[in-house]
């Protein structure tokens, strides 16, 4: 008897142990391989064009601003306006006229409206700022067409549309850019500098997140898109913001990349009073939780930590944050730096004494070394972009760099995979929370390019 309760102790033992090897281990997605005649696109340029072409698809909420800021930038012709509402695109009409534009060719009257446009070949750059589910397709279809594209954000929500993008843009040669206007923010592109410029030492975690309470901007979404998509889907679903900014300093695909992720969520409490109040139903299902959190680890060994909470009552964050091993910058909620003793040029502190490395900067020192280190295309473009405004400004920058580069023939700032990497969370996160919170590889959607590029930088013209 007691040789029997051996076994079976011995025999729960293996099986434990096997389960718990099971629940570690680490998932998986396929990687397609490159279709043949196929190369990468990093660096990718196209021919310079003086005037650059644009096309606008999606005039709701974030479309019209756009029309209006590209209409102030020199050297852009908007030749298309595109919307399944007719007033819409009456709307960015008049908006065209106030600044002096001539009217643009309208489509409307259907969600088909947009082939017609991008099968035109007056247009050199498609604008897209459409309900999620509509970006990828859209992007193809014009890529397709020979167009250079620029997609808001989420550029993609699945990771079949991901390569589908990734593709596209490789078959084609095309430009294929995510919006992602948040890089473009004053503090992040100063950190940003500074992380190059050795101030934080070696960067070795960073942080983000989208923070933003929707409760007043539930109604605005054409036909309850967003709160729609919200309903159907696990996961961190809109990380760009929060995650973009810490690639970028953290060199993802420019010399390190994204191993793994592991993600955790809450349960849905907010949401379903969300849709009963929006649509007088009940929802028994809701699957976005209030709160989800994913940590990342990177090839190099540095780690980041991403959230998402729409639901909840919170002043909004971007939860902004690089930490080095010498150095640290923290946007919210107040701007904040720290470095060790020594990390800074003397002409910089001489007038502050007991500097440390457990306090913040004091406000003033801090605010003027973020001016010191915009960069100098930032701080010639500071004044108009706050004028003409979008988010404080990020947003006038964001285009001003992509119709410069245009212009010039100079790779973009965001590729293809930058917009594969940041969207990717939405479709991985979803796959660890539905596996108890298990590791998921994060693919390489460079497919081996992804040390080629040393360190971020923006491209300029010689003069």
């Amino acid at each position: 008897m007691k040789r029997i309760f051996y076994f079976l102790a011995v025999a729960l033992l293996l099986i434990a142990c096997d389960n718990k090897e099971q629940q570690t281990k680490m998932i998986e997605t396929e990687v397609p391989e490159r279709p043949a005649g196929q190369t990468d696109v990093l660096q990718l340029t196209a021919p310079p064009m003086d005037t650059v072409r644009v096309g606008f698809i999606g005039l709701g909420m974030r479309g019209p601003d756009a029309v209006e800021r590209f209409a102030q930038i020199e050297g852009t012709d908007i030749k298309g306006l595109c919307d399944v509402e007719a007033d819409r695109v009456e709307k960015c009409q008049e908006i065209l006229e106030k600044l002096g534009r001539p009217r643009a060719t309208g489509y409307s009257g259907s969600t088909e409206a947009y082939k017609e446009m991008c099968e035109h070949d007056d247009i050199d750059l498609i604008y897209i700022a459409t309900d999620w589910i509509h970006h990828a397709p859209l992007a193809i279809y014009a890529m397709e067409h020979g167009k250079h594209v620029a997609i808001e954000v989420p550029a993609a929500i699945s990771l079949e549309e991901i390569w589908q993008l990734i593709n596209t843009s490789e078959r084609t040669r095309k430009h294929c850019m995510m919006l992602e206007n948040c890089v473009y923010d004053f503090f992040e592109i100063a950190t940003l500098n500074m992380a190059q410029q050795g101030l934080f030492g070696e960067v070795l975690h960073v942080e983000g997140s989208y923070l933003h309470n929707l409760d007043d901007f539930w109604p605005e979404y054409w036909n309850n898109w967003r709160l729609d998509f919200n309903m159907k889907n696990r996961g961190d679903i809109y990380p760009t913001h929060g995650i973009g900014p810490d690639c970028q300093v953290l060199n993802i695909h420019r010399g390190d990349r994204m191993e793994y992720l592991v993600a955790m969520d809450t349960k849905s409490c907010n949401g379903p009073k969300v849709v009963k109040k929006q649509t007088g139903k009940d929802c028994a299902d809701f699957k976005n939780g209030d709160q989800t959190s994913t940590l990342i680890r990177t090839v190099n060994g540095k780690t980041m930590l991403i959230q998402h909470d729409v639901l909840t009552p919170r002043p909004y964050s971007r939860m902004y944050q690089v930490v080095g091993s010498d150095g640290y910058a923290s946007k919210y909620p107040v701007n904040q730096l720290l470095f060790r003793s020594g990390q800074l040029d003397e002409s910089e502190t001489a007038d502050y004494q007991n500097l440390n490395a457990h306090s913040a900067l004091p406000a003033e020192l801090c605010q003027a070394m973020l001016q010191k280190y915009l960069p100098s295309f930032v701080q010639e473009l500071e004044e108009t972009a706050r004028r003409i405004g979008g988010h404080g400004g990020m947003d006038f920058i964001m285009d001003y760099r992509l119709i410069y580069c245009l212009q010039n023939g100079l790779p973009l700032d965001m590729d293809v995979y930058d917009m594969a990497e940041w969207c990717c969370l939405g479709p991985l996160t979803r796959i660890s929370l539905e596996n108890g919170s298990a590791p998921v590889a994060i693919p390489d959607f460079t497919r081996g390019a992804w040390n080629k590029v040393k360190g971020f930088s923006y491209a300029f013209a010689k003069k």
